[in-house]
């Protein structure tokens, strides 16, 4: 197999890939039709295991297999299957470069990038290149077949544990974000009553807006400055505006 690279390899895009996706759709979605697969992996036993439990569903029809990035992207263009199920690590050329390829050769083929890592990186890699799917090669076949038919339909699909990893991320942020407002510490009663000092009620207005006594909201209101180390009213109330959101306009008794 030649190593240098094949004429026309860096071919300018002049359609974009919305139009590539576009004829994609109206090419790969015939009713009746079977999605047509070609499985690109440098491992022949990986290739073999794919397709036998592939073959197994009715829709998918196994058009082709290729063993390295080069041999990859011919057939690709040659025989221009629905979905490309690639893997990352491929000789020559790798598997995000094969996908940058296809967009860049206009080709309608959509990618599903298979692969050992399952870090950010990687994911966020095979999405700017152009691939539809990542599936993690630890995942259940079941994962693969509802990614290709997913990627068929025009929908992205990514490994659960991104999505997981991702939520994680997001509550830790949100949890960070209460510990610095500083109002972490404060019961649900103190935070009431914290705004409508902020607001310029007195102890005995707040008391009758909250159905409690007047003294219960002077206790309050000592608790509140214990608990935030403030020395007087006036740091209570500087306090409320620097961590609260703006008061409602006329909120305030006039």
């Amino acid at each position: 197999m030649p190593s240098t690279v094949p004429d026309g390899f860096l071919a300018t895009p002049t359609l974009g890939r919305r139009a590539i996706m576009n004829s994609a759709t109206q090419n790969n979605k015939n009713f009746g039709a079977k999605i047509t697969v070609l499985l690109a992996d440098d491992h022949a036993v990986v290739r073999q295991g794919l397709r036998l439990l592939l073959e197994k569903q009715p829709d998918f029809d196994i058009v082709g297999e290729s063993s390295d990035g080069l041999e990859t992207l011919r057939a690709v263009e040659k025989i221009r299957p629905a979905i490309l199920i690639v893997d990352l690590a491929m000789p020559q050329l790798n598997g995000v470069e094969i996908i940058r390829e296809i967009g860049y050769r206009e080709i309608p083929t959509r990618a599903i990038l298979l692969s050992a890592h399952i870090d950010e990186q990687y994911v966020f890699s095979a999405l700017r290149s152009g691939a539809y799917g990542y599936v993690f090669k630890g995942s259940a076949v079941d994962e693969l077949i509802q990614a290709i038919r997913r990627v068929h339909l025009g929908q992205h699909h990514l490994p659960p544990a991104f999505f997981e990893a991702a939520v994680d991320a997001y509550i830790e942020k949100l949890e960070k974000s209460v510990e610095e407002d500083g109002l972490n510490p404060l019961s649900r009663r103190e935070r009431q009553i914290l705004q409508m000092v902020a607001e310029g009620f007195s102890n005995a207005e707040i008391g009758t807006r909250l159905f409690i006594s007047t003294r219960t909201v002077e206790v309050h209101r000592s608790n509140l400055m214990r608990k935030l180390s403030l020395r007087n009213s006036a740091d209570l109330v500087r306090y409320a505006c620097e961590h609260l959101p703006p008061p409602v306009e006329n909120n305030r008794k006039h």
